[in-house]
């Protein structure tokens, strides 16, 4: 079927069409997720294992050595790397590019499962995580108040973190600094060896009754009652009371060996904001979501928390979506100032208002229609897909300019629109398909690039291929329709009066004269081919050596 003629009979529908790509494009782009980069799933796991108070060596030896012999026998595995450090160890396992990672981390478990038990028994269990960057917070916000640091973190935990986790698309917030309260149970060593104690009982004793215990069913006819019995401590009495041993028919209870604190952890890390101790909170959004939407539901919660809790100030410190927008605002800019241009260039070619608009709409098409695919194919709107859009604006136009060039030519040789129209696009189709593919088939072997650079850059090849082809179907179906609707006579001196007319004439001369510089340039390259051969394997030498 010939789409030219189909489109130039049926303008009607042609443009109806259009327009469907282009309601159809922009609502996409308003859906379309909005981030930094494609969404990179690094082929890598880590394996984190806590064993409090062992020193490096120990972790080493105990910890560290049994699990990496797990993770190098899992396949696909290609290094195993390891830090032991005071009381953690973390392995770190690199897949190949491509290896299915939830399949690689349940290998990882059974290999685990084999070696738990020549761990040591105060070590906590190995935890499997995989690298998502994800993981990394939009926001880092700050707390500042007048109250102490207890306090301080006792309402972040129990009023401020369940409001900002229930935004759409976070997945976590997490907290630092502050003083977590800790009951510290300071034992007498002197007490504890004169009376036989061993430190596991006390330890044992300590933890039996701190234990809530299901109590089993009372059946009551048709219905069943739970029973629970709640054991944990209510208060520091309760825990020094707790009964540790019987010596001589004598009950000895804990405050007899050891006194008891109610105090609060261990400063590990110092948080300050605006000068003041506070607290640090770290925003993290579930994968998959658009992070500048995140950050804004997020931050309109942080401004209502603010007005509700007075006593408690958040403060803004890194926003990541802040910079997002201004990246892919300042691609964006750039790709219209990049079609501007081109549509300038047109101008000052062609020297024809109408003839401008019909090439010009090609690539606002084309790029409307990318959008589509970007949604329906799961792309973000991010630094690479819109660097793709870009990079092919100036290509977008090249198919458009050949249809209407030879439709041009058909038309002053005193053929009608339609006629000239069809058989314009008609004789060149095969040509600009050609001249499409080849340059497809450039950015096609960056879709099948494995490691970091296909990552990066399969997006924009996907989205280059698909703006070229969708200016390659436009080319043949809307210019021709617009070539008769808009067009209605070829350019000509006669018709050009006033400061138009000398704009039109100050262009042509100019173009005139660069015809005739061309000819004279190729004139002079054919009578000396051996040197013009010589110069460009030459070139082509130089540059390869500087490479």
């Amino acid at each position: 079927m010939n789409l030219a003629k189909f489109s130039v009979h049926r303008p009607i529908f042609t443009t109806m069409v259009a327009l469907i790509v282009i309601i159809l494009g922009g609502i996409s782009l308003v859906r379309l997720p909005i981030d930094l980069l494609p969404d990179i799933t690094y082929p890598t796991i880590s394996v984190r294992t806590t064993y409090e108070n062992a020193s490096p060596q120990e972790m080493e030896e105990l910890v560290t050595r049994p699990i990496e012999e797990a993770v190098s026998a899992v396949p696909g595995v290609e290094t195993v790397t390891s830090v032991s450090a005071e009381g953690t160890s973390s392995v770190r396992a690199a897949f190949t590019w491509g290896t299915d990672l939830d399949a690689g981390a349940n290998d990882i478990r059974d290999r685990l499962d084999r070696v738990v038990a020549r761990l040591p028994e105060e070590a906590d269990r190995p935890m499997v995580m995989k690298f998502d960057l994800g993981m990394y917070p939009i926001l880092i916000l700050g707390a500042s108040s007048n109250l102490d640091p207890v306090q301080l973190r006792r309402i972040i935990e129990d009023q401020i973190k369940y409001r900002i986790e229930r935004v759409p698309g976070v997945a976590a917030l997490d907290i630092f600094g502050g003083l977590e309260r800790e009951i510290h149970v300071n034992l007498n060593p002197e007490k504890i060896k004169a009376l036989g104690l061993p430190l596991d009982l006390i330890l044992t004793r300590v933890k039996e009754g701190n234990i809530n215990l299901p109590g089993g069913l009372i059946d009551r006819g048709n219905y069943e009652i739970m029973v629970r019995t709640p054991g944990t401590y209510s208060s520091l009495r309760e825990l020094e009371d707790t009964v540790i041993a019987i010596r001589q028919g004598a009950p000895i209870q804990l405050k007899e060996i050891a006194t008891v604190e109610d105090s609060w952890q261990k400063v590990r890390e110092v948080v300050r904001v605006d000068g003041r101790p506070g607290v640090r909170l770290a925003v993290r959004k579930q994968s998959g979501t658009n992070t500048v939407q995140v950050a804004r539901a997020a931050l309109r919660e942080i401004e209502q928390v603010n007005q509700d809790i007075p006593q408690v100030r958040l403060s803004t410190i890194i926003d990541t979506s802040d910079y997002i927008e201004r990246s892919v605002t300042n691609v964006g800019t750039s790709a219209l100032q990049g079609g501007a241009l081109a549509i300038l260039i047109l101008l000052f070619f062609l020297r024809n208002v109408a003839s401008t608009v019909v090439i010009a709409t090609t690539i606002p098409i084309s790029i409307i229609a990318t959008f589509a695919l970007m949604y329906f194919g799961g792309l973000t709107l991010n630094l690479m897909t819109l660097g793709g859009l870009a990079l092919g604006v100036g290509m977008l136009v090249d198919n458009a300019i050949v249809v209407l060039e030879n439709t041009y030519r058909l038309r002053e040789s005193g053929m009608d629109p339609e006629r000239a129209a069809v058989e314009g696009s008609g004789e060149v189709v095969a040509a600009i398909t050609a001249s499409t593919l080849t340059t497809l088939v450039v950015f096609l072997p960056l879709i099948f690039v494995r490691g970091m650079a296909g990552v990066m850059f399969k997006q924009l090849s996907i989205v280059i291929s698909f703006s070229l082809l969708c200016s390659l179907v436009a080319a043949v179906t809307l210019v021709p329709m617009l070539c008769v609707k808009l067009i209605r006579r070829t350019p000509g001196d006669a018709a050009r009066k006033g400061l138009r007319g000398m704009a039109f004439r100050a262009c042509g001369w100019f173009l005139t004269r660069l015809d005739d510089s061309y000819g004279r340039l190729l004139r002079a390259a054919l009578g000396h081919r051996f040197l013009v051969v010589f110069a460009a394997l030459a070139l082509l030498g130089a540059s390869l050596a500087m490479v």
